[in-house]
């Protein structure tokens, strides 16, 4: 019998081994958080990663900013860097080209009508093109460029619909594209979808996926739920997951947790439902086997922790 979410977690924080937990700390937008960012990524020579910047108190402005490596822990604003009107960005790599994407939210008469992913591609980071958009009121879409130079694309379908026909709040699922110019929302809606990742009512996607040397793909995700606290208040709960994808196979495998709030340094959150927010960013591989684990957390602040790399018996990572 497969163990409830509860219990995967309480097993989790009792015996998977958290080996650092810092926070991140972001210069050049004073008065702004800076949280859910992408993962840190190396291009021509300098290391960089896209944040998301807000004031505590709102949600209607956000926007995607620059940032370059000052410290081991440490993001500087890159000056007149581009501003996307995105939130929670992420890259890939594809054919040479960085691809930045993120939710954009369409606003009508102050209240939101609906919100869909952007993307941006580009060999210039300060000068970034957008070429497509995603489906309505989906979130969480991503890339990955595979062995052969096609595209993976990963879905996030969350809708009423999707509750009805298999008990989660979403699903993912995966589609194979030739060449970037081929992602279109179509596409996106159409992706297959793959099983076992969600319990009933839980929620949750892919953030990061990483081509692997044995062919299959490495996904680093956040995988989510509700529940009611001592005081009678609904608390969101989003926690750092992973899992391994066959393409061939079309499955799921080696689906578990990988960080959860407690993991990280304690602090601050928007909102008093999100005191138990983990929004995955993705891993970075460290020179010593283990893996840099990034996340947002309380949707104000970022983190770190290092723990064992999650894709062992499956193969190295090859690229994003």
């Amino acid at each position: 019998m497969k163990a409830s979410v509860i219990d995967q977690r309480t097993e989790f924080e009792l015996t998977k081994p958290i080996y650092e937990s810092v926070k991140l700390t972001f210069d050049g937008v004073d008065g702004y958080d800076v949280y859910n960012p992408s993962i840190p990524f190396e291009w021509q020579g300098k290391r960089y990663i896209f944040g998301r910047v807000e004031r505590r108190s709102e949600w209607a402005r956000s926007w995607v900013r620059l940032f370059e490596q000052t410290g081991t822990d440490e993001w500087t604003l890159v000056p007149d860097s581009m501003i996307y009107q995105l939130e929670d960005p992420y890259v890939s790599k594809i054919a040479g080209q960085l691809v930045l994407g993120g939710t954009h939210v369409r606003y009508r008469q102050g209240k939101i009508d609906t919100f869909y992913g952007y993307f941006y591609k580009g060999t210039d980071i300060h000068d970034m093109y957008y070429y497509t958009t995603g489906p309505d009121y989906m979130k969480d879409i991503r890339l990955v460029e595979l062995a052969d130079g096609r595209i993976g694309v990963f879905s996030r379908p969350r809708n009423e619909e999707v509750r009805k026909q298999y008990g989660s709040e979403s699903i993912v699922g995966f589609a194979i594209i030739e060449r970037l110019e081929d992602l279109t929302a179509e596409v996106i809606e159409n992706a297959s979808y793959i099983p076992g990742l969600f319990d009933n009512d839980e929620w949750g996607g892919c953030n990061q996926a990483y081509l692997l040397d044995s062919g299959m793909i490495g996904v680093i995700g956040h995988k989510s739920y509700k529940w009611v606290d001592e005081q009678g208040e609904l608390i969101l709960t989003y926690m750092n997951f992973s899992f391994v994808f066959d393409p061939v196979m079309h499955e799921a495998r080696d689906i578990k947790l990988i960080g959860t709030r407690s993991s990280y340094p304690s602090g601050p959150a928007k909102k008093p439902d999100l005191v138990d927010c983990a929004f995955t960013s993705g891993i970075e591989m460290r020179a010593d086997g283990k893996a840099d684990l990034y996340s947002g957390i309380g949707d104000c602040e970022a983190g770190r922790i290092v723990i064992d790399y999650p894709f062992e018996g499956y193969g190295s990572i090859v690229s994003l």
